[in-house]
């Protein structure tokens, strides 16, 4: 290639702008130290533009416009299926991030491996075909219909997708695929761009639905441009803590149905198991009662289940108190703390506190916030929450106890599950039926109140 025909850019890594020279702060987005030098074709930049300008579409009226119900692929996995609203819309982009290990390609290989009546074409860029072998004996699937291919060129892995022309691609990962129309290395603004906007064309014109596998930077978001996101229809969040089983799907983008909604899977050793009903799973079945236990009911989405919070509360043993803070918001932590303090007047700042949220999940429903200063009330005085109570509420800083979102599933998920008392923010239940329930429903106003339905 002439050396005329390349040039330099320098595009912001976190929005995409381009710029012809080196800024300290992007333009476009406000960011700092986000500009990073790519090397581009000209010849390339504008024969893709002679080819967008060739085609042109019609503008139609509102009105004129037929509404078209999208097909949708059921996929095996019941909670895939939730969060992407159904099922996969055919011709749709989906991307899943997550962290390195958290069990991404084990999610969509085991799904994969159970369709049987499509041919399916698996790119991996990552693994070798041996692995992915292996990693397919050890969750005991097996199809004829799946095919591999270890591959990293854009236009090589297109040539793959005539030859076997699949009804489902899977790109693992978008950030070690690379154009040879773009000379900058895989991974990179322009390539990371380029090869997602090919392959959406590709799944917009064929039909064929394309799940993405992609990384997450330090920060926790998806790595690469953030155009990446707006480019794709569906940006799908794999999360949980490594050293425990649980693992939460959620939906952050979904042009086909709601951001909501939220899958639950179990980690085991031979893949990833779905978990209908977390409730059951999170609370101890230990039947001997101890002190520091409370459990609350909290929302994730439009999904409703019970939760233990567990604290600990104890003298400092060196001069500064320790806080510790697992699968809870540390800095609302340390507000409830203070309520606790100063309205109700319970002395906790010589005293080291520590929170657990049971089941690694981290939950950041303010509704949570009445089940964990009942916890470390219970440790303090060393008194026991009643096993077969759960609440729900928002504490406020004047010790108020706040009305909260979907009361109505929140009491009947604890109904299911047995319990026998639900604590609730009062005027929290106009509008509501309640004669039909078959649990006992106490309102609090203040924190005060609720420690007396508790501890009387």
């Amino acid at each position: 290639m002439a050396k005329n025909n390349i040039k330099s850019v320098w595009v912001c890594s976190n929005c995409g702008n381009d710029s012809s020279k080196w800024e300290g702060r992007c333009p476009a987005c406000g960011e700092w130290n986000s500009m990073v030098e790519e090397r581009i074709s000209v010849k390339g930049k504008s024969s893709d533009k002679g080819r967008l300008l060739a085609s042109r579409s019609t503008p139609q009226r509102v009105s004129d416009i037929q509404p078209l119900q999208e097909p949708r692929i059921a996929m095996p996995s019941q909670e895939l299926n939730r969060v992407l609203g159904g099922g996969l819309v055919a011709g749709s982009l989906v991307l899943i991030g997550g962290e390195p290990g958290i069990g991404k390609s084990t999610l969509v290989l085991q799904n994969i491996l159970s369709i049987r009546n499509r041919n399916i074409l698996y790119v991996s860029g990552e693994e070798s075909a041996s692995q992915l072998k292996l990693r397919a004996d050890r969750i005991g699937r097996q199809s004829d219909n799946c095919y591999i291919v270890c591959e990293t060129s854009l236009e090589a892995i297109f040539d793959h997708i005539r030859s076997v022309d699949p009804k489902l691609v899977i790109v693992d990962s978008i950030q070690t695929v690379a154009s040879d129309a773009i000379e900058s290395s895989a991974g990179s603004v322009s390539q990371v761009r380029e090869c997602a906007a090919q392959l959406l064309k590709y799944a917009k014109e064929s039909g064929v639905p394309v799940l993405l596998i992609g990384h997450i930077n330090k920060e926790g978001s998806i790595a690469g441009p953030k155009v990446l996101e707006h480019i794709v229809d569906a940006v799908l969040q794999f999360e949980g803590d490594r050293h425990y089983m649980y693992r939460i799907l959620r939906s952050i983008k979904n042009r086909f149905g709601s951001t909501s909604e939220l899958g639950i899977y179990e980690m085991c050793q031979r893949g990833l198991r779905e978990v209908t009903n977390p409730s059951e799973m999170l609370l101890s079945q230990s039947e001997e009662e101890l002190s520091g236990i409370s459990i609350g009911v909290t929302l994730e989405g439009m999904r409703p289940f019970l939760i233990e919070a567990q604290a600990l509360v104890s003298t400092a043993a060196y001069g500064t108190p320790q806080r510790s803070v697992t699968g809870f918001d540390s800095k609302r932590m340390n507000m409830l703390l203070a309520v606790l303090e100063k309205r109700v007047g319970f002395k906790l700042a010589q005293k080291d506190v520590f929170l657990n949220i049971a089941g690694g999940l981290k939950v950041n429903d303010p509704a949570l916030d009445l089940a964990v200063i009942c916890a470390i009330l219970s440790s303090n005085v060393d008194m026991v929450v009643p096993r077969r109570t759960c609440m729900s509420g928002e504490i406020g800083l004047s010790g108020e106890i706040r009305p909260i979102t979907r009361i109505e599933q929140r009491i009947m998920e604890a109904e299911k599950l047995g319990m026998d008392t639900i604590l609730i923010p009062r005027n929290n239940l106009k509008g509501i039926d309640t004669s039909k329930l078959n649990i006992n429903i106490v309102e609090v106003s203040k924190v005060e109140e609720a420690f007396r339905q508790l501890f009387a």
